[in-house]
C-alpha cells in the first residue's frame, strides 16, 4: 500500500499535450477512477506513474519517495493494459505464475503461488481454465487471465487500463462488484482508468474527470453526479446523456425553448432575471407522472431499453429525452405530464462548448482546481 502524488506533471508527443499540468493526490488503499473519452490522456497518465513513459516535466511520488526518474522495475507498481500480453506458449496457471517467479516476489514457495494463483482465479471466475492455453480462451477469459497476473502479484501501487473493456455487458456488471471486493480486501491504492461512467460509478472511491490531458474535476461519485463541474462532466455520466437546453431566469423560474414552460431556480445558483443559462436536466431525473407536473409535452418516439422505456418529448418547441418504467402505459402521440424535483436541475452558464455550473464553489470544485 501507498500514497500516490502526481505533481505538475507534463507530457507531450510531438504538438500534442497528451499530459497538460496534472496535479493530484491519491490516498492510501484508495481507489481512484480516472475518467474520459479517447485521447484524453488518461494511459498515459497511468504510463508515467508506471515509468513506462519519461515525463517532460513535474514529480511523480510513491508512497512519499521520489519515483520521477526511477526505473519501472523499481517502483513496485502492477499494471494491466487494454491490450491483453500473455505467453502463448503458456498455460493460464504458468501465465499467473511468472509474475510470482521473479524480483521481489520471487520468495514464494511453490504451494504458495498454487494458493495465491487459486485465489485469484477463483474472484475472478477463471478457477477451471488453469490448464488452458491462451488460444483455447475466449476474448473476455483472456482479458481476465490478464487482470490476474496483475492482481496476483503483491504490489504497491494496481494500475489498470480498462481491463473490463473486450468483456461482454452480463460479465462486465459481474467484474464490476468482483473488482470492488477485491479493492476492499486487498486495500491496496488502486489507479483504474475508464470511459464507461457506470464503471467510475461502481467502484471509485472519488473520480478525476479528464479531458484534453487536465483534470475537470475530482470528486466522489455522489458529488461528481449531482454537482458536475460544467456541461463536459455532465455529459460523461448518464446514458442517455443529459438534456441541455438554453433558458433566461425570471422570477425564480428559468424559462425555456419557446418560453411556454418552464423549471425552478434551484438553491444557491447565482443568476438574476434577464440573465441566460443553459439548463441540465437527466433523463432520469424527469419522471412521468399521472397527476399535472410542472413540465407537459407530446410523446414522439418511444423505445423499449429492457425494463425501461426511452421517450423523446416534444416540449415548448424543444425535444427531452425521458427514461421511464413500463408501468405508465405511455405510447407514441400520447400527453404527458412530467416532473422533476429542484435539486435535480442542472443550472450551467450560457454559451456554445462546454460551459461551467452556476453555483457557489464548494468542495467538489475546489478539488479540481
Amino acid at each position: 500500500m501507498a500514497t500516490v502524488s502526481i505533481a505538475g506533471v507534463h507530457k507531450s508527443f510531438g504538438k500534442t499535450k497528451a499530459v497538460d499540468d496534472l496535479t493530484v493526490d491519491i490516498a492510501d488503499g484508495e481507489f481512484f477512477v480516472i475518467l474520459g473519452p479517447s485521447g484524453a490522456g488518461k494511459t498515459t497518465t497511468l504510463k508515467s506513474v508506471a515509468g513506462l513513459v519519461d515525463i517532460d516535466a513535474g514529480a511523480i511520488h510513491i508512497g512519499g519517495t521520489d519515483v520521477t526518474r526511477v526505473e519501472p522495475y523499481h517502483r513496485n507498481v502492477a499494471m494491466a493494459f487494454e491490450s491483453y500480453a500473455l505467453y502463448p506458449q503458456k498455460t493460464v496457471a504458468e501465465n499467473l505464475a511468472s509474475p510470482l517467479k521473479s524480483g521481489r516476489t520471487g520468495q514464494y514457495t511453490e504451494a504458495q503461488r498454487a494458493e495465491r494463483i487459486d485465489q485469484v482465479t477463483t474472484t475472478l471466475g477463471i478457477n477451471h481454465l488453469q490448464k488452458r492455453f491462451p488460444r483455447e480462451l475466449s476474448n473476455g477469459q483472456r482479458q481476465r487471465v490478464a487482470l490476474g497476473r496483475v492482481l496476483v502479484r503483491p504490489a504497491d501501487i494496481y494500475l489498470l487500463d480498462e481491463p473490463l473493456s473486450h468483456l461482454d455487458a452480463k460479465l462486465r456488471a459481474a467484474m464490476r462488484a468482483e473488482l470492488k471486493q477485491l479493492g476492499a480486501m486487498s486495500n491496496t491504492t488502486t489507479i483504474y482508468v475508464t470511459h464507461d461512467y457506470q464503471e467510475a460509478l461502481a467502484l471509485g472511491d472519488r473520480i478525476a474527470v479528464m479531458r484534453d490531458g487536465r483534470l475537470v474535476q475530482i470528486g466522489t461519485p455522489e458529488e461528481i453526479w449531482r454537482k458536475p463541474a460544467d456541461t463536459f462532466v455532465a455529459k460523461a455520466l448518464g446514458q442517455p446523456e443529459i438534456n441541455l437546453l438554453d433558458g433566461v431566469v425570471d422570477d425564480g423560474r428559468i424559462r425555456l425553448g419557446d418560453g411556454t414552460f418552464d423549471v425552478a431556480v434551484p438553491a444557491g445558483v447565482a443568476a438574476q432575471r434577464g440573465d441566460r443559462v443553459r439548463v441540465g436536466l437527466r433523463p432520469c431525473d424527469l419522471h412521468v407522472t399521472s397527476e399535472a407536473g410542472d413540465l407537459r409535452g407530446r410523446v414522439l418516439l418511444a423505445e423499449r431499453l429492457g425494463r425501461n422505456i426511452e421517450l423523446t418529448v416534444t416540449i415548448g418547441g424543444t425535444q427531452l429525452i425521458v427514461l421511464t418504467s413500463g408501468r405508465h402505459g405511455v405510447g407514441e402521440g400520447d400527453e404527458v405530464s412530467m416532473s422533476i424535483a429542484d435539486s435535480d436541475i442542472h443550472v450551467f452558464a450560457a454559451g456554445d462548448g462546454d460551459t461551467p455550473r452556476l453555483e457557489q464553489a464548494d468542495s467538489a470544485l475546489e478539488a479540481a482546481k
